[in-house]
């Protein structure tokens, strides 16, 4: 029997692909690899021995949460190469907007790591630059599982509650465009040390200020900065100071070595002061086994 040629509807990206045909015992096998976006997947199949026969295949997210931390599965960042990709890109957006005019959206230390978040999952394509308004960026590979906003939870990326994943989140608010920064690091990130010398690329600082209105403050270790001249390899954070009165706040770029010295002992990121959480790591960068 003839190869059959095999050909699957255009959807937007996730939604699986025809990888291969197998011929077993005089029968054709279609090997087909679900995406990561649940919805109807129409595949017209062909022999041309006569009319081409039609399969709608139906998917649903899987409703694995192998750490009980509330991402799912799906979600997870599950290659090495796509895990690199976040960090590249959400490290160099989030450095960008420390060194030109930052995004209107950005007014506090939250809205800086949901907009490096959400941009880093985009395809950076040239649409995307213009759209943008960045400039010339350095060239980095996107993330092949999915690309914002065609993500298996669309543009809802927050996790808002604590607890394990159920598939009733889909649909109960667990998930949502907008997270604050004591949501970020109880729903979306999880410890890793108090010695910053362990942090990685993409990986976050939180402390928490009492006395002040907004007691969770963020920064982000971006390692080596992306806009370093040759030679240079000491490791910088980025960060809002977030609004004090009048002032709006502004985003700023520090090495961690000025930052172990700075004059406040409050905000030294050390494991002898109380008032620094740690650092953390965003839980799509685990891996699930």
């Amino acid at each position: 029997m003839p190869s059959a040629p095999i050909g699957a509807l255009v959807h937007p990206a996730g939604h699986g692909q025809v990888a291969r045909i197998l011929h077993e015992d005089g029968h054709e096998v279609l090997d087909y690899i679900p995406g990561v976006l649940p919805g109807a997947t129409e595949i017209h199949v062909s022999t041309g021995n006569g009319a081409p026969t039609h399969i709608t295949l139906q998917t649903s997210p899987a409703d694995g949460d192998f750490f009980q931390d509330g991402t799912p599965d799906f979600l997870r960042l599950s290659s090495p190469q796509d895990r690199e990709a976040f960090r590249y890109w959400f490290t160099l957006l989030a450095e960008r907007q420390a060194l030109g005019k930052p995004q209107p959206e950005i007014i506090d230390c939250a809205a800086l790591l949901r907009y490096a978040y959400r941009e880093a999952m985009r395809r950076h394509d040239s649409a995307w630059a213009t759209d943008s308004g960045l400039g010339a960026l350095p060239a980095g590979s996107d993330i092949a599982k999915y690309s914002f906003p065609y993500t298996p939870l669309g543009p809802r990326l927050f996790r808002t509650a604590q607890g394990a994943y159920s598939a009733a989140d889909l649909n109960n608010g667990a998930f949502a465009e907008f997270a604050d920064a004591r949501t970020l690091i109880i729903a979306n990130a999880h410890f890793l040390t108090r010695d910053v010398r362990l942090a990685q690329p993409g990986d976050l600082l939180f402390f928490r200020q009492f006395g002040q209105n907004s007691p969770f403050h963020s920064m982000i270790f971006v390692g080596v900065s992306h806009f370093a001249e040759r030679g240079e390899h000491e490791p910088w954070l980025v960060y809002h100071t977030g609004p004090d009165g009048a002032w709006p706040g502004e985003i700023r770029r520090t090495t961690v070595a000025a930052l172990l010295q700075h004059p406040h002992a409050q905000w030294r990121p050390l494991a002898t002061n109380p008032n620094f959480l740690g650092v953390y790591r965003w839980n799509i960068l685990r891996e699930a086994k």
